[in-house]
């Protein structure tokens, strides 16, 4: 009987640290790259994402945020997550847009220019959006929009064509061809790299949301803020669709609970964000000016021209969205 004591302690032993190892291993962790610093709404509501989930899988599912474009650009996080490269991402919608034009439809400017209006417009074009995300393996969980657009400049603007002949900043195809139509020069750069853009001469004006204003300290290199309310865009968060279903059921629940409620929360921080932000950048010493009527009558002209080009471009799917919102 002592000869098999040993053993037995070992055997047990050796169970134990099996059993451990095994438990360890059965949590998953998904790195997640987001492309916005942690200041901003986005950045926040992810994080609060990551935690609702953690929470309710008690750690079994633990995805951690990697923002401010830290593990992967901004462009590439749309390609990251469909080749399986990470499991999720965050990104702004309207960077598909050369790939299906429905991700153009919440960039056109004055096709849903207040929050009403953009609610109404994603519940029109969500379909359409998640199906053509899962053509490439990827499901859509939630999507969250930026305070509405302002153009930013180093001079007040009372015209469109106090626009023409600036570098303005682009970082999609609508807005590259917002640039095309002011008779401005589109100039792509990614949010980290606005501050050095302005200062170097890169660009000289950019349209974006007083939360991006806020973020890259805009009142070091511009003087100027009209608030002109043009549009107001998305972002998605995303994940790797065989990703997702690896995960059993009780945890894929979690996740889209956890989805709904970032939704949910971050149209709420969008608004409150937008009368936050927008007083910063008054307080920082930023002119912050509504729209003269020439300039409300000059950009709704090119919007109307980027509203048609846009229904042809999306066709029959295009047509549904915008009878919807009609």
């Amino acid at each position: 009987m002592t000869l098999f004591r040993p053993l037995s302690i070992a055997l047990a032993t050796a169970l134990l640290v099996t059993t451990a190892t095994t438990s360890s291993y059965a949590a998953t962790k998904w790195d997640m790259p987001t492309p916005y610093g942690d200041g901003v709404h986005h950045t926040k509501n992810v994080k609060q994402f990551s935690d609702d989930i953690k929470k309710a899988t008690d750690g079994e599912l633990n995805i951690v945020v990697h923002s401010g474009a830290s593990l992967i650009k901004h462009p590439e996080i749309h390609r990251a997550v469909r080749t399986g490269q990470v499991p999720a991402g965050e990104m702004f919608m309207g960077l598909l847009g050369n790939d299906n034009p429905l991700f153009k439809a919440d960039n056109i400017p004055f096709l849903a220019s207040d929050f009403d209006a953009a609610k109404k417009l994603w519940g029109a074009s969500r379909e359409a959006i998640e199906k053509s995300l899962e053509k490439e393996g990827i499901k859509l969980l939630y999507a969250v929009p930026w305070p509405p657009q302002g153009f930013y400049t180093k001079k007040p603007i009372n015209s469109v064509a106090d626009l023409k002949g600036l570098k303005m900043r682009a970082y999609s195809p609508t807005t590259s061809r917002l640039a095309v139509l002011l008779e401005a020069t589109p100039t792509t750069v990614q949010t980290p790299e606005i501050p050095q853009a302005f200062s170097t001469g890169i660009i000289d004006a950019m349209v974006t949301s007083p939360s991006t204003g806020v973020s890259s300290q805009s009142w070091d290199y511009i003087s100027d803020y009209t608030d002109t309310q043009a549009w107001i865009p998305k972002n998605m968060v995303i994940v790797n669709a065989k990703s997702f279903k690896r995960l059993d059921e009780k945890t894929q629940k979690a996740v889209l609970d956890a989805a709904a409620a970032a939704e949910t929360r971050g149209w709420e921080m969008a608004m409150a964000e937008t009368e936050a932000k927008t007083k910063v950048l008054a307080e920082k010493g930023i002119k912050v000016a509504k729209p003269s009527d020439e300039l409300k009558k000059g950009l709704q002209a090119i919007g109307k021209t980027m509203g048609d080009e846009w229904a042809k471009e999306a066709g029959d799917a295009g047509a549904t969205i915008l009878k919807a919102l009609q």
